[in-house]
């Protein structure tokens, strides 16, 4: 029956174990600090009884655990633990041939790991050293001499074990690893027999392990999108947002806008534009342009507008519009009045016109000869600026006209002869010019298309030395003009002088008995 080890040394060496594993780990990252790891081992010993150094066929298969702690990312704490039973014969052949042991070994090993290359390889090489304690309890005999010596013994052993192994990543917190090594537990008598070497490691095995370690606790991940935080070079994803390894959200067409804010998520674009791509540089994206290869205005869906007047070039008929005039569909300017003359050169855009008259309607002959005879029947009160009853049938002949040609302006000139105070004939003349204006305005015409100037005796148009050539002096011109065109009576005498304020009467002085004077005579008025 092989030997048991004592409850007592177990518990002690498991107790050992369970409080070390806080200290140790063999986590690939610092994301998970702690792992845990069950291993099987293939002993093999070598001593007095002989080698079974890489021998498979004497392998004697040992269950183990690990624990380990990370401390930097080249670097773990590993503490380390397996049960075997080693036993031989002595083969034939040998000094104790008829000789045996079965031994039962207990190492606990607690060393660093120095782990090669970065902690993102998928294979990871290592190297451990793991100084530790070795128990053994032996059972066994020793013949010699032709007498047998039972070699019952159970005693602990300083060990010294060095390892190298491979760790191969399964996932983020699953390694497999391979690992081989020797165990010199420190005069140490695995085999019972008495005759020992002065070198302290006549007894010693090797150990060849697989296992699986699993790290521990869960990895910091703010935005939970797979990646920790220590790995994460976007901390700030989205939820729900796919990342790539480095945790940032993925970019399929990497254009630098990511998928998810990306319109254009198979096609390189511009980040301006939500990822979609815009060939023409205009500022609208290519799917929404309906010219993309031709730069245009985004109000008119990326086309070109050469003359801005809303109509695309490929649409316009007149591409040579001025700005700023409005036209019609095809891009040519408005014609309201369909004379010919586009609205914004037509002094009359409602009311059609011969271009040779600016797109206004052309005045009758006869309308024409009643304007400039109309001077001759307008008439006033004497020295004053009330009319004539005999000059209302002519006016009203011009308000006549001004409402068939609703489109033209009238300007009224009033003169006078050279008879009198120049400031006096001045604001007569005015007043006048405004007497008949006010009578037209009274008639319904609107105020802002009738203008009166009052221009005195400045504009003679012949000679005031006789009393007929005075009489033609008496005056009020009547000229019509289009919207936009000048005062007819502007062009003729210029503007209008300024009108002089009438002068301020004196106080009346006191009566006195009037003197007898010799009578004189008066000049007859002329108005």
């Amino acid at each position: 029956m092989p030997p048991r080890i004592p409850l007592q040394q177990a518990l002690t060496l498991g107790l050992a174990a369970w409080a070390l594993a806080p200290l140790a780990s063999h986590a690939q990252t610092a994301d998970r600090k702690t792992a845990i790891g069950l291993n099987v081992s293939a002993m093999q010993y070598k001593g007095n009884f002989g080698s079974d150094y890489w021998n498979w066929s004497e392998n004697k298969y040992a269950p183990g655990i690990t624990f380990s702690r990370y401390l930097t990312s080249g670097l773990d704490l590993q503490l380390s633990g397996n049960y075997v039973e080693l036993k031989k014969n002595a083969p034939a052949g040998r000094p104790y041939f008829g000789s045996n042991f079965a031994t039962n070994v207990v190492n606990v090993n607690l060393g660093l790991k120095f782990k090669l290359l970065s902690e993102d390889s998928p294979v990871r090489p290592y190297l451990l050293a793991a100084p530790g304690l070795t128990y053994t309890s032996r059972e066994g005999t020793i013949f010699r001499n032709n007498r047998t010596e039972v070699t019952d013994q159970d005693k602990n052993y300083f060990d010294l074990f060095g390892a190298a192994g491979i760790d191969f990543r399964l996932g983020d917190a699953v390694h497999l690893f391979v690992q081989t090594g020797q165990h010199f537990p420190l005069n140490a008598n695995i085999d019972g027999d008495p005759a020992r070497d002065d070198n302290s490691i006549d007894d010693r095995f090797l150990q060849h392990t697989v296992g699986l370690n699993v790290a521990l606790g869960k990895a910091k991940d703010t935005d939970n999108d797979g990646v920790s935080d220590r790995k994460d070079k976007c901390p700030g994803t989205p939820a729900g947002v796919a990342v790539d390894a480095n945790g940032c959200p993925l970019d399929g067409d990497g254009d630098g806008v990511p998928d998810y804010q990306d319109k254009c998520p198979t096609e390189k674009g511009l980040a301006a534009l939500e990822g979609c791509p815009d060939r023409d540089g205009d500022g609208v994206r290519d799917g929404d342009d309906k010219c993309p290869d031709t730069p245009g205005k985004a109000e008119l869906q990326g086309c070109p507008d050469s003359d801005n007047d809303g109509v695309i070039d490929q649409n316009d008929k007149c591409p040579d519009t001025p700005g700023g005039v409005k036209v019609d569909a095809n891009g040519c300017p408005v014609d309201s009045d369909g004379d010919g003359v586009p609205d914004y050169q037509d002094r009359c855009p409602q009311r059609p016109g011969p271009a040779s008259n600016k797109g206004c309607p052309e005045m009758k002959v006869e309308e024409k000869k009643r304007l400039q005879e109309a001077t001759k029947y307008i008439q006033f009160e004497f020295n004053k600026a009330t009319l004539k009853p005999i000059s209302f049938p002519t006016l009203d002949g011009l308000v006549q006209i001004l409402n068939d040609y609703p489109d033209y302006f009238l300007g009224i000139s009033a003169h006078a002869d050279n008879v009198g105070n120049d400031d006096y004939n001045l604001r007569l003349s005015d007043e006048r010019a405004a007497s008949a204006r006010a009578y037209m305005l009274r008639k319904g015409i609107a105020e802002d298309r009738i203008v009166s100037h009052g221009y005195g005796e400045s504009k003679p148009i012949a000679p005031n030395t006789t009393e007929a050539g005075r009489a033609l002096n008496r005056r009020v011109e009547f000229d019509v003009y289009l919207p936009g065109d000048p005062n007819p009576a502007e062009t003729k005498y210029g503007p209008a002088p300024a009108i002089p304020p009438a002068p301020v009467k004196a106080a009346a002085p006191a009566k006195k008995a009037p003197a007898k004077r010799a009578p004189v005579r008066r000049t007859t008025p002329r108005r």
